[in-house]
């Protein structure tokens, strides 16, 4: 099955076709890691973990590398290690740490590359030095700069006009640059401030110039697919673009991004009181692979209204699919999940396919093709277990059971209605059988709801 893909740069789904069959290759931007990651951060790591699990399927673990860059030099690094008084490799080290910790927690694969920006310095002065001598840059005190009114195609990328962007630019206009437009390539440090020695000067690198530099120093000049979050499409993607391209380098044959992520209908914001980090869910019990199945609910290219509720619906259908899957073998993906992955990340289509296989009783094929998805691992397995009571709770559970059965064989109704009610209350499930009432435990039981019945 053909692999088709939503390119920004075409506004179109194309075909993939990779320069090197044996050699896929896709970046992906990473982190700036100065704190913990938000489940907005979140989001492109677990989109295009399918896509690298996708690729891997197609043409093979050993013939896909797949690179996420560490953003280990910045000025809000500079400010948290300011603030604490701590170093910066200490704090980045310890950001990395837990990164890879919330984004193990929801079934992301580990990249084949994770570059730290601050390891490949000499490869960003490098291509620094060959945009000056290629006129495309220029120094200007104790800066260099990417002069945009050098690249023609600038704003293909993102379809903006340079002159409309010009008139009303909100970036900071220097006195030393040349068009308002013109972005930094390389900036002057001060002592307190991390810095590289340079023709410049000591200083340390513009944000842009990093991932070009990476991307060209792991992949070569030309490689196929460039991914991240839509908020990066502009300026970010786009000056990768420009500069990589007046250097001479191709550079990525597909740009993907991925919409944003909102919560209960607002965009996520710590004085809304609706921000939240993939740990501060966790801590909450939120499972991993609930956050994972719940952002993949939504096709990766639109935005994602974040709720309970999607929350609830995700880890109901996990327990239902893990229930259904325990002890069974993966088969073959199921041909209508596999193709609606090829087309352009359909995960929404692929989830309905894993309902079809689910109502079909194909076990096999719903723990293939849900693992294919990065889920009922058992990496990822274990949240589902049903809590578990002493005796002296059960046998509370099952007398308020019996008195339930008491009132309702003397129809008394009302009674009946409120020992039910206090029972799903404490997280107590009880179905009617012909061999008598089952009860089961909810995730949030709670035995301190288990009032005597007499007050139900």
């Amino acid at each position: 099955m053909a692999i088709t893909l939503y390119n920004t740069r075409t506004r179109r789904k194309e075909a993939l076709a990779p320069i090197d069959p044996t050699d896929v290759r896709m970046y992906v931007c990473g982190p700036t890691v100065y704190d913990r990651a938000h489940i907005g951060n979140a989001r492109p790591v677990v989109v295009f973990d399918v896509l690298y699990r996708l690729l891997r399927h197609e043409y093979g673990e050993a013939n896909v590398r797949y690179a996420r860059n560490f953003t280990d030099v910045d000025d809000k690094i500079n400010a948290k290690a300011a603030e604490t008084g701590r170093s910066i490799r200490e704090i980045t080290d310890e950001t990395i740490r837990w990164y890879h910790e919330d984004m193990d927690a929801l079934g992301a694969l580990r990249p084949t590359h994770e570059p730290r920006a601050t390891e490949h310095i000499a490869q960003m002065v490098a291509m620094i030095a060959d945009l000056i001598a290629k006129g495309h840059a220029y120094e200007a005190q104790g800066h260099v700069l990417f002069a945009v009114a050098t690249d023609p195609d600038y704003g293909t990328l993102s379809r903006r006009s340079v002159d409309e962007m010009r008139a009303g630019a909100r970036v900071e206009v220097a006195p030393y640059k040349r068009d308002p437009m013109d972005f930094v390539l390389w900036k002057p440090s001060d002592a307190a401030q991390p810095g590289w020695d340079s023709p410049w000067g000591r200083g340390r690198p513009g944000w842009h110039i990093e991932c070009s530099a990476m991307a060209g120093e792991l992949f070569g000049d030309r490689f196929d697919i460039h991914g991240g979050g839509i908020d990066l499409a502009f300026p970010h993607h786009e000056n990768e673009c420009a500069q990589s391209r007046c250097a001479g380098h191709d550079f990525a044959n597909v740009w993907m991004h991925n919409g944003y992520l909102m919560v209960e209908g607002e965009k996520m914001s710590k004085s809304l009181g609706n921000f939240f980090t993939v740990a501060d869910l966790r801590a909450k019990g939120v499972p991993g692979e609930v956050m994972r199945f719940a952002m993949l609910m939504t096709h990766y290219r639109s935005p994602i209204d974040w709720t309970e509720k999607m929350l609830g619906e995700a880890e109901k259908t996990l327990r239902k699919w893990r229930a259904m899957t325990a002890d069974v073998l993966p088969g073959p993906v199921p041909a209508p999940v596999i193709d609606a992955i090829s087309d352009d990340l359909n995960v929404p289509r692929a989830i309905a396919a894993l309902h079809g296989a689910a109502n079909d009783g194909d076990a096999a094929g719903l723990k293939a093709g849900a693992m294919l998805l990065g889920l009922l691992g058992n990496d990822l397995g274990g949240w589902d277990a049903e809590p578990t009571v002493d005796a002296d709770t059960a046998t509370r559970i099952e007398a308020v059971i019996a008195d339930r059965a008491t009132a309702r064989a003397a129809k008394d109704y009302a009674r009946c209605d409120a020992i039910r009610e206090m029972l799903n209350a404490a997280g107590v499930t009880v179905k009617d059988t012909p061999q008598g009432p089952r009860w089961s435990l909810e995730p949030d039981f709670d035995a301190s709801k288990l009032v005597e019945t007499s007050d139900a």
